[in-house]
């Protein structure tokens, strides 16, 4: 068996009834918590009736508020929304619209519910003039809406405006470009025609937002317009002035993809390409010349055999040799004809000489020019050189120039090209909303709501009901389930003794009623509580009067006589006696005698109908209970009156405001404290225990008085833990009986 402080967990199991199991959690100091769910079913229980009026009165309210509501029609529109407006001229304009964010529509939800278009309705439709309108909502202006002033019409305005908006509502449809605009009035014919009106307001507010923010872009762009060409102007009229002092003359300029001027060509670049080129051309013909100026020229040298002079002379020639051999074949050498011949042929060589010596002459000149040539060509190449130079470092700045009219040219251009777009948007009326389906005319009331009515009414009086009960449960802080011993006061749960509805005294006399089996059981546990078994003495105590301490205490002594066990019952509370009324006898002698310094054999022990149960009233009332009081005369008189009986019960005073149970608890071995269920504040038992804590008074737990297991049902700790072993068995010997 094991030992656990002074229970142990074989005793547990002896406990009587259904009710061994909870006790003996509670022995182990574990906490047995009762599940949320049945706490709260306890409290709706406790409360039943205070909830069942406040209900009764919330549906008695709704159906009143149901009778007086007047009927009410609600109509509803259909619009699409499109992310996209419908561009026709596929012209992009001003609007930049995220197809895949969400912030648009919430944007055009927040938009279809604003103030200023239920004052723009209430302009077009002119509501201020129309008594039908406010008339539909319930209002009777008293007087049409001619000869208004201006301000009583935009006060009226205002006020339809007002009541536009607290009777439409706006209702998006889920995963949908759809939504449902909804209008509820007295009047079917008005709520359709609001129903159809916020849509067409929406569209036209939409499309005159679009076109005024068109209008300032336009005006805003032809500005910039202006400024732009100005600035570009100038910046062109800066370029050409600096060209001009710088001598920078362009021949051609390119521009490339983007509107930016390429690098252009200058007169003084185009001169130096053309003289270089001449250069290097005459520098080529020099080469040559000199390197045919540089050789002797032979008759077969080129310029030689391209020589027409020298061909005919060397023509002439062959014919004369031809001739002078025919000659020589007939005569001599020396014959004269024979010698004119030669003669001839040697005039003929020496000219072919003096041609090809003029050859050789004409390669110098030619020569000579070359070099001549490039020379003059070098020179001017030089002059233009040094003049590129300059012009190069001026082509810096013309650049910065030139850059900054390309960049003025392609502001201008891009801004005129938008001005021009946004004209052209501006000037096609284009939405992206689209009325799906127009209001009708609804065939019946929309409200009042039999059900919904109800649904609120059981709403308010639930809700009034949960406040009311918290209210009164942070006023009434008794104690509601067993396990709250333990967890607010760290006592061992002794037993619980059900509220009955007759007499207690009469159940107890029956061994087999649910009041005698609950001390029954609690005389279990208490054999239980100490090594010894049942502590010989026991005080019987609470924290104030009226909790069923005297009853406890009287039950508890014939629970024990009843094992055949020699009990003797004092009834110690000498302020405010009860056991002398229990039993049938006149409270003449007794504790008090007693404590006044009497014998314990001359004062008078009564008997009674128990068995082994006997009596010590209180005796006469003392002047001060408290000066009776002493340990050491307790103690004596204790260990004296337990010779003659097995135990000793105490029923002690109260322990708040009195001094009597302190000094009682100190003189016994053991102190059972009683606590009434849902009464005695929390506050008020710790208190108590505190004070019989500080005398050093052995507490051995706690029994709970007067539970109403009707309102604990469905309990963990009452009616099921502990109420059903009360009772078990009856069935079978009533069946038994029968």
């Amino acid at each position: 068996m094991t030992q656990i402080g002074n229970l142990s967990l074989g005793a547990g199991e002896a406990a009587v009834g259904g009710s061994a199991p909870i006790h003996r959690a509670n022995w182990l100091g574990q906490s047995t918590l009762t599940p949320l769910l049945i706490k709260y079913w306890q409290l709706a229980v406790r409360w039943r009736w205070l909830i069942g009026a406040i209900m009764a009165a919330c549906i008695a309210i709704g159906v009143i508020a149901l009778l007086l509501s007047p009927p009410l029609y609600t109509a509803q529109a259909q619009i699409e929304i499109s992310r996209e407006k419908k561009n026709v001229t596929n012209v992009r304009g001003l609007e930049q619209q995220d197809s895949g964010s969400e912030e648009f529509y919430d944007t055009q939800y927040q938009l279809l519910r604003a103030g200023s278009l239920a004052e723009r309705i209430a302009r077009s439709l002119k509501l201020a003039d129309d008594q039908g309108f406010f008339a539909a909502h319930g209002i009777d202006l008293g007087s049409a809406g001619q000869g208004l002033t201006p301000a009583q019409r935009k006060d009226r305005e205002n006020m339809a405006a007002g009541l536009m908006m607290g009777n439409v509502q706006i209702n998006p449809i889920r995963n949908s470009s759809l939504v449902n605009i909804t209008y509820t009035s007295q009047s079917p014919e008005w709520s359709a025609r609001i129903a159809n009106a916020w849509p067409q307001g929406y569209i036209a507010a939409t499309m005159d937002r679009g076109l005024a923010s068109t209008a300032d872009a336009r005006k805003f762009l032809e500005g910039r317009l202006e400024d732009l060409r100005d600035k570009l102007a100038r910046s062109e009229r800066d370029l050409i002035t600096f060209a001009r002092e710088r001598n920078i003359v362009t021949l051609a300029a390119t521009r490339d993809a983007e509107g930016r001027t390429s690098q252009p060509q200058t007169l003084v670049a185009s001169n130096l390409s053309a003289l270089n080129s001449a250069l290097v051309s005459a520098r080529t013909e020099r080469i040559a010349a000199e390197s045919r100026a540089g050789t002797i020229a032979g008759e077969s040298s080129a310029e030689v055999l391209q020589s027409s002079t020298v061909a005919s002379l060397r023509t002439r020639r062959s014919e004369v040799a031809a001739e002078y051999a025919r000659m020589l074949i007939q005569f001599e050498p020396g014959y004269p004809a024979a010698r004119a011949l030669k003669a001839q042929m040697d005039t003929l060589d020496a000219a072919i000489g003096r041609e090809i010596t003029s050859v050789q002459g004409s390669r110098r000149s030619v020569y000579d020019e070359s070099l001549r040539r490039e020379r003059q060509l070098a020179a001017q190449v030089e002059g233009l050189k040094s003049q590129f130079d300059q012009q190069q470092r001026d082509t810096i700045q013309y650049n910065v120039y030139q850059r900054e009219v390309d960049t003025n040219r392609q502001l201008y251009d891009a801004l005129l090209q938008r001005y021009k777009e946004i004209g052209l948007s501006g000037s096609v009326g284009a939405t992206n909303i689209a009325v799906v389906d127009p209001a009708k005319a609804p065939g019946g009331p929309s409200a009042p709501s039999l059900p919904n009515y109800l649904m609120l009414a059981l709403l308010a009086g639930g809700a009034l009901s949960v406040l009311a009960i918290f209210a009164l449960e942070q006023i009434d802080n008794g104690v509601r389930s067993p396990e709250e011993i333990e967890q607010f006061f760290k006592l061992p749960l002794l037993g619980n003794v059900p509220k009955t509805g007759g007499e207690v005294l009469d159940e107890l006399q029956d061994p087999k009623s649910e009041v005698s089996e609950a001390f029954q059981s609690a005389r279990a546990v208490l054999s239980f509580s100490t090594s010894q078994g049942l502590p010989k003495s026991l005080l019987v105590t609470s924290a104030r009067e009226g909790e069923g301490k005297s009853t406890t205490a009287y039950a508890l002594a014939m629970a024990v006589a009843r094992s055949g066990k020699r009990v003797l019952l004092i009834d110690a509370d000498m302020r405010s006696p009860s056991i002398h009324r229990m039993i049938g006898c006149k409270n003449t002698s007794g504790f008090s005698n007693l404590l006044a310094g009497g014998d314990v054999a001359s004062v008078p022990i009564e008997a009674t109908k128990v068995k082994g149960l006997s009596v010590m009233l209180a005796g006469p009332k003392p002047p001060s209970s408290a000066e009776l009081l002493s340990v050491d005369r307790l103690t004596q008189m204790l260990q004296s009156l337990r010779q003659r009986f097995d135990y000793v019960v105490v029923d002690g005073p109260p322990v708040l405001g009195m001094a009597d149970a302190p000094i009682l608890a100190a003189a016994v071995e053991g102190t059972v404290f009683v606590i009434e269920a849902e009464r005695t504040p929390v506050r008020a038992i710790r208190h108590g225990l505190e004070r019989l804590r500080l005398v050093n008074a052995h507490v051995l737990g706690a029994i709970v008085t007067k539970i109403d297991y009707r309102s604990h049902r469905l309990g963990y700790g009452y009616s099921y833990g502990y109420g059903y072993g009360y009772g078990y068995g009856r069935g079978d010997e009533s069946a038994r009986a029968a």
